[in-house]
Protein backbone atom coordinates (compact mmCIF):
# COMPACT_ATOMS: atom_id res chain seq x y z
CA UNK A 1 0.00 0.00 0.00
CA UNK A 2 1.20 3.25 -0.40
CA UNK A 3 0.30 6.00 1.83
CA UNK A 4 0.71 9.20 3.04
CA UNK A 5 0.33 9.17 7.07
CA UNK A 6 -0.76 11.47 9.57
CA UNK A 7 -0.94 11.34 13.05
CA UNK A 8 -4.18 9.83 13.36
CA UNK A 9 -3.28 7.03 10.48
CA UNK A 10 -1.93 4.50 12.95
CA UNK A 11 -5.45 3.24 13.62
CA UNK A 12 -6.85 2.17 10.38
CA UNK A 13 -3.44 0.99 9.52
CA UNK A 14 -3.26 -1.19 12.53
CA UNK A 15 -7.23 -2.55 11.20
CA UNK A 16 -5.83 -3.93 8.44
CA UNK A 17 -2.88 -5.51 10.05
CA UNK A 18 -5.40 -7.25 12.37
CA UNK A 19 -7.33 -8.53 9.31
CA UNK A 20 -4.83 -9.84 7.91
CA UNK A 21 -3.37 -11.71 10.58
CA UNK A 22 -7.07 -13.00 11.47
CA UNK A 23 -7.85 -14.24 8.38
CA UNK A 24 -3.81 -15.98 8.00
CA UNK A 25 -5.11 -17.59 11.08
CA UNK A 26 -2.11 -15.42 13.19
CA UNK A 27 -4.37 -13.83 15.89
CA UNK A 28 -1.23 -14.80 18.46
CA UNK A 29 0.70 -12.10 16.59
CA UNK A 30 -1.98 -9.31 16.62
CA UNK A 31 -0.69 -6.85 19.44
CA UNK A 32 2.78 -7.46 18.97
CA UNK A 33 2.49 -6.27 15.21
CA UNK A 34 -0.01 -3.69 15.95
CA UNK A 35 2.62 -2.28 18.30
CA UNK A 36 5.48 -2.24 16.13
CA UNK A 37 3.67 -1.41 13.28
CA UNK A 38 2.02 1.90 15.04
CA UNK A 39 5.76 2.75 16.18
CA UNK A 40 7.04 3.15 12.48
CA UNK A 41 4.28 4.72 10.94
CA UNK A 42 5.20 7.44 13.99
CA UNK A 43 8.19 7.17 12.93
CA UNK A 44 7.27 8.36 9.48
CA UNK A 45 5.26 11.35 10.83
CA UNK A 46 8.33 12.44 12.72
CA UNK A 47 10.89 11.96 10.54
CA UNK A 48 9.84 12.19 7.19
CA UNK A 49 9.08 15.24 5.51
CA UNK A 50 6.57 14.11 2.78
CA UNK A 51 5.06 12.06 4.93
CA UNK A 52 4.97 9.56 2.40
CA UNK A 53 5.46 5.90 2.87
CA UNK A 54 4.84 2.41 1.12
CA UNK A 55 3.61 -0.41 3.41
CA UNK A 56 4.09 -4.31 2.92
CA UNK A 57 2.25 -6.82 5.19
CA UNK A 58 4.14 -10.30 4.39
CA UNK A 59 2.77 -13.93 5.66
CA UNK A 60 5.32 -16.06 6.25
CA UNK A 61 4.99 -19.73 7.35
CA UNK A 62 6.09 -19.49 9.97
CA UNK A 63 4.53 -15.65 10.93
CA UNK A 64 4.65 -12.31 9.28
CA UNK A 65 7.06 -10.03 7.90
CA UNK A 66 6.23 -6.03 7.77
CA UNK A 67 8.03 -3.40 5.96
CA UNK A 68 7.48 0.15 5.74
CA UNK A 69 9.62 2.27 3.08
CA UNK A 70 10.11 5.78 2.89
CA UNK A 71 11.98 8.40 0.79
CA UNK A 72 13.94 9.73 3.84
CA UNK A 73 17.97 8.44 3.70
CA UNK A 74 18.17 9.29 7.09
CA UNK A 75 18.48 5.93 9.04
CA UNK A 76 16.43 5.31 12.36
CA UNK A 77 18.83 5.63 15.36
CA UNK A 78 18.03 3.12 18.22
CA UNK A 79 19.55 5.31 21.00
CA UNK A 80 22.02 3.50 23.53
CA UNK A 81 20.71 6.13 26.23
CA UNK A 82 17.79 8.30 26.58
CA UNK A 83 16.64 10.50 29.89
CA UNK A 84 13.70 9.45 31.99
CA UNK A 85 11.79 12.62 30.98
CA UNK A 86 12.46 12.25 27.38
CA UNK A 87 9.17 12.05 25.17
CA UNK A 88 11.02 10.19 22.47
CA UNK A 89 13.46 7.92 21.58
CA UNK A 90 11.85 4.64 23.06
CA UNK A 91 9.71 3.51 20.03
CA UNK A 92 12.23 1.37 17.96
CA UNK A 93 13.42 -0.43 21.94
CA UNK A 94 9.69 -1.32 21.78
CA UNK A 95 9.67 -2.75 18.46
CA UNK A 96 12.92 -4.66 19.57
CA UNK A 97 10.94 -5.88 22.64
CA UNK A 98 7.83 -7.06 20.52
CA UNK A 99 9.28 -8.45 17.53
CA UNK A 100 11.88 -11.47 16.67
CA UNK A 101 13.93 -9.16 14.12
CA UNK A 102 13.94 -6.22 13.22
CA UNK A 103 16.33 -3.80 10.91
CA UNK A 104 16.90 -1.01 7.96
CA UNK A 105 18.54 -1.77 4.73
CA UNK A 106 18.24 0.92 1.92
CA UNK A 107 15.31 0.97 -0.42
CA UNK A 108 15.77 0.42 -3.97
CA UNK A 109 16.67 3.87 -5.33
CA UNK A 110 16.69 6.30 -2.52
CA UNK A 111 15.68 6.06 0.89
CA UNK A 112 15.09 3.52 3.00
CA UNK A 113 13.03 0.20 3.91
CA UNK A 114 12.22 -0.42 8.03
CA UNK A 115 11.18 -4.00 8.82
CA UNK A 116 10.08 -6.30 11.56
CA UNK A 117 9.32 -9.83 11.56
CA UNK A 118 6.63 -11.66 14.23
CA UNK A 119 7.09 -15.32 14.54
CA UNK A 120 4.52 -17.72 15.37
CA UNK A 121 5.31 -19.69 18.24
CA UNK A 122 4.43 -23.61 18.61
CA UNK A 123 2.22 -24.32 20.80
CA UNK A 124 2.99 -26.17 24.11
CA UNK A 125 1.29 -29.08 26.30
CA UNK A 126 1.40 -28.84 29.89
CA UNK A 127 4.46 -29.67 30.52
CA UNK A 128 6.11 -27.45 27.64
CA UNK A 129 6.56 -29.82 24.75
CA UNK A 130 5.06 -28.81 21.43
CA UNK A 131 1.95 -30.10 20.57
Amino acid sequence: MSLMVGEHSAGPIRRIARSLLMEWGMAALTDATELALTELVANVVRHVPDRRCTLLILRRPDGVRVEVTDGSTELPEQRPRFPLDSESGRGLHLVGAVTDKWGVCPAPGEGKTVWFQCEVRPEADDEGAPV
